[in-house]
């Protein structure tokens, strides 16, 4: 009963919600009749209540109808609720009502789909069935010899001007049927004229290419009286069309481009009334790539150099007025297909004119000339965007822009060497600042495509500049720090160190957006560049320095008086490495340590601290061999170079170095932020550089000592004791991680005393190293009992 009741009060519960909504849609359903009434009686009082016969709306369900006239409340008795509940309200609690049973609606008009396929689908298929047709029946005809070649080409003729005038005579009531049948006649009337001309030569060149000139005409006046775009491109391509349809193969490119040129002109014309992208693009499109395909294939420089330059130079200006024309009567903003088509029509005119001027032995001379002259052209028309306050901002910055590029490409064209790299450099660097401090996104965004630039031209000045020493002659010596190439180095990282203060200084914003993948990658680019650049500019120095040392070093001996020998001092080499690896661990040193302590850039200081820990692997594995290299050539001598203590000592300075590296992890892991695999990759490279240094001292005095031989027994007592030690720190400190580090070193002691050592060692060296280590295990056994207590609670530490 008790559960009964539960569920009684759970339904009387949601019958008390529904019932507060059905008031409250009775309450809607009451406004929204007013509203209907006002809309339909306009005459009648706004406050008159509006009546179910005038609204043609059929009756409500009595409960709805009732309990819009009376306030149903929670107040109701449980009882009552449940009584007044009948099958028809339950049904409109959970069925939604169908719009169409409450209000008699007018008859629908005709969809936008109907319409759309009505009045345009439809018109443009049955042009195309009927040009069909008459191609069939004219191929019929022709096949059959029914009608003579005079009679089809007038019957064409009569079809498509009777077609035509029936067209524009629909224009006034239907524009856009209208248009259609216009552009169907106009492709008839360029078909028939060609096959008039090219099937049956019942008309003469002349007369054809002065029809089609008719016709195109007539089809750019069409397209403007009826607005209409595809009339347009019918007319433009069927212009574009004629003289390739009615060349006679007579090469005459002059009259083929000046007819070219005045097609352009008439879509320069055009453009100040209209802004057809799609119409300047095709002639863009059709322009160059015949004007390209020309050069490339059938030009001949002996004949048709100055009308080559000539019509590049026509082309080039008709596009670039054509594209600014209507921007500037319009004064619109440009987006980014502009900038792309102006961009495009500039470096298209300069790639077909350096092409063309190249094979030339003046015009060879004159590319620094023509390229600057690209940057003059767009100097002065943003200088007239300026004085004359034409256009919004953007376009003078684009113009000015152009400039830029156009003063970047002649820098390489004209120049050679360092300059290159220094001018593009700072170009680089005053776009940037002029785009961050000015907030001119496109200046900032020219200036990346320069940083990497001049960028790959420090990289071909190191190649060039580095690597004079492998051959055997040398001319003149490399003064290491003061030479021209150091210099530029030098320029280039002070560039890109005022970018980089400028990319970090929060008042100046950028104009790209902050959380745009070029904007993260150009923020991390751009400090990558000035690191590397900084690095190698004097890794590259030190590295010279002893190439020039090694190859200076070269002695020349004859044998027997017939046949020559060059020695030369090995040492060097060694010592090469030895001070690049120095070098580069005090370079990723500083670097982690300014990463962390002024820059806090979380992702230059992980890829800073990974860099350091890699050059220290490599000074574990390079270093100390060059070191041990060197002793060895101290100890044994050399017949024609000198040896000295400084072949011993280098060591030391390098362990200072080590210990910088070291120190910078140390203070890296010390932070607060840093996470647990990173204090424990610290303790296990820390641990490894220890053992490894350790051992390369025990070795080097030992070999020092004339005791080499008992190497094998040193390494093997250190290496144990070292276990020992790092089982009882692990203990100590609570680090399960270093107590199994220093059993896994315990391990492979044991596998080298086993399989190595025991072969080699007489019995008292036997005997020394089996009992020191037997009692380290013991120690280090009684150890792990005294406090197994602490260890097993502190395993997961």
């Amino acid at each position: 009963m008790a559960t009964n009741q539960e569920l009684i009060d759970k339904l009387i519960e949601k019958l008390e919600l529904l019932f507060k909504k059905q008031a409250e849609f009775s309450s809607e359903i009451d406004r929204l009749k007013q509203e209907l009434y006002q809309l339909k009686n306009e005459s009648v009082d706004i406050t008159a209540r509006p009546q179910k016969e005038d609204l043609n709306v059929p009756p409500l369900s009595p409960s709805i109808e009732a309990s819009s006239e009376q306030e149903v409340t929670a107040e109701m008795p449980k009882e009552q609720m449940l009584e007044s509940i009948s099958e028809t309200e339950y049904q409109m609690a959970y069925v939604p009502v169908n719009s169409e049973t409450r209000f008699n609606e007018k008859p629908k008009s005709k969809s936008s789909l109907e319409k759309f396929i009505g009045e345009n689908i439809l018109s443009k298929i049955g042009v195309i069935i009927l040009i069909i047709g008459v191609a069939i029946g004219a191929k019929y005809s022709i096949e059959n010899d029914l009608i003579s070649p005079t009679t089809r080409i007038i019957l064409g003729y009569l079809t498509a001007i009777g077609l035509l005038g029936f067209g524009i005579k629909l224009k006034k009531k239907y524009d856009s049927y209208s248009a259609v049948l216009v552009s169907g006649s106009i492709v008839i009337l360029y078909f028939i004229t060609f096959f008039a001309y090219s099937f049956y030569a019942l008309l003469p060149q002349l007369v054809t290419f002065a029809l089609m000139v008719i016709f195109t005409t007539f089809t750019i006046v069409a397209a403007i009286n009826y607005n209409r775009q595809v009339i347009a491109h019918i007319g433009l391509v069927g212009a574009y069309a004629v003289p390739f349809l009615l060349s006679d193969d007579s090469g005459k490119v002059e009259v083929l481009f000046s007819y070219i040129a005045i097609i352009n002109i008439g879509i320069l014309i055009i453009s100040f009334k209209k802004y057809w992208k799609s119409l300047y693009y095709a002639a863009f499109i059709f322009t160059w790539l015949i004007f390209s395909s020309w050069i490339f294939f059938d030009y001949d420089y002996s004949e048709q150099y100055y009308l080559a330059l000539a019509f590049l130079m026509v082309f080039f200006f008709i596009f670039y007025i054509t594209f600014i024309a209507y921007k500037l009567i319009k004064k619109e903003v440009y987006n980014s297909s502009d900038v792309i088509l102006l961009l495009l029509n500039s470096f298209i005119f300069y790639g077909l004119g350096y092409s063309i001027l190249i094979e030339d032995n003046i015009g060879e001379q004159l590319l620094g000339l023509f390229t600057l002259s690209n940057a003059v052209i767009h100097f002065i028309v943003s200088v007239l965007f300026y004085r004359l306050k034409l256009g919004d901002k953007k376009l003078f910055y684009l113009a000015s822009a152009l400039v830029m590029v156009f003063i970047t490409i002649t820098i390489p064209v004209q120049l050679n060497g360092n300059w290159v790299t220094l001018l593009w450099v700072t170009e680089a660097a005053l776009l940037f600042w002029m785009g961050r401090t000015k907030s001119i996104a496109i200046y900032e965004k020219l200036s990346y495509p320069l940083m990497i630039l001049a960028f790959l031209s420090l990289i071909e000045d190191w190649s060039n500049a580095y690597n004079s020493f492998y051959g055997y002659d040398i001319e003149e010596i490399f003064t290491v720090i003061f030479n021209i190439q150091f210099l530029s180095s030098m320029l280039f990282v002070a560039a890109f160190g005022f970018i980089l203060w400028i990319q970090r200084k929060a008042n100046y914003v950028s104009g790209i957006q902050s959380d745009t993948f070029w904007s993260k990658l150009w923020s991390v680019v751009v400090p990558a560049i000035f690191i590397l650049s900084t690095y190698f500019a004097f890794r590259l120095e030190i590295g010279m320095y002893w190439d020039q040392e090694y190859h200076l070093s070269a002695i020349h001996t004859n044998l027997n008086g017939d046949y020559g020998n060059t020695t030369y001092n090995r040492d060097l080499i060694h010592f090469k490495t030895i001070w690049l690896l120095n070098y580069s661990l005090v370079f990723m040193a500083i670097l982690a340590y300014v990463s962390i302590r002024f820059t806090k850039h979380t992702l230059l200081e992980k890829i800073a601290i990974i860099f350091n820990v890699i050059t220290i692997l490599l000074f574990l594995l390079q270093g100390l061999y060059a070191m041990s290299e060197l002793r060895e050539s101290y100890l044994s001598g050399s017949e024609y170079f000198a040896q000295s203590s400084y072949h011993l000592w280098i060591r030391y300075v390098s362990f200072i170095f080590l210990a910088l590296a070291i120190f910078t992890c140390y203070k890296f892991i010390k932070r607060q932020t840093v996470t647990k695999s990173f204090k424990i990759a610290y303790d296990i490279l820390l641990h490894l550089s220890l053992i490894w240094v350790l051992s390369s001292e025990l070795i080097h005095w030992l070999d020092i000592g004339q005791s080499s031989s008992e190497y094998k027994l040193g390494l093997s007592i250190l290496w144990g004791v070292y276990s020992f030690l790092l089982i009882a720190f692990g203990i100590w400190k609570d680090k399960a991680y270093l107590r199994i580090g220093g059993m896994i070193f315990f391990g492979i002691t044991l596998i080298k005393l086993f399989f190595y050592d025991i072969v080699h060692l007489n019995t008292i060296s036997k005997t020394i190293v089996f009992v020191s280590l037997g009692v380290l295990l013991l120690i280090t056994s009684f150890l792990y009992n005294k406090f197994k207590n602490k260890i097993t609670n502190d395993v997961n530490h």
